[in-house]
């Protein structure tokens, strides 16, 4: 087993997109997934863009307001999380700082209460 201080990892700043306060650490990679911890600064913004694939969005502390293709906006705290489909645009904002996980790629991800790992039969 390993343990990851996915605080400790290292973060590049991302500006892309009109992006601000956002930077990012890597910390799992496959062919058609990435795995990355987010930190937002308070009054930080992920700017908007499309989704390059299913990207799910997981708060680990702080508050998010997320917007997707409607852009109506959304309020998440710890232990919620949005799903934005391949091609979706979508923007993501902080006024108080957040850390967040984001899983993109090649994702089952259930509807609320939809079960997809079947388990052990």
């Amino acid at each position: 087993m390993r343990v990851l201080d996915l605080a400790g990892l290292p973060h590049r700043p991302i500006e892309a997109h009109g992006s601000r306060g956002f930077s990012v650490g890597a910390f799992g990679l496959g062919a058609d997934t990435h795995l990355v911890a987010v930190a937002l600064a308070p009054g930080g913004t992920i700017g908007r863009h499309p989704a390059v694939g299913r990207q799910l969005l997981v708060v680990l502390t702080g508050e998010a307001e997320v917007a997707g293709r409607e852009d109506v906006v959304h309020r998440l705290g710890p232990g919620e999380a949005a799903v934005w489909e391949p091609g979706e645009q979508h923007e993501t904002r902080s006024p108080g700082g957040m850390t967040a996980v984001i899983v993109e790629g090649d994702l089952d991800i259930g509807a609320p209460g939809e079960q997809v790992d079947p388990g052990d039969t």
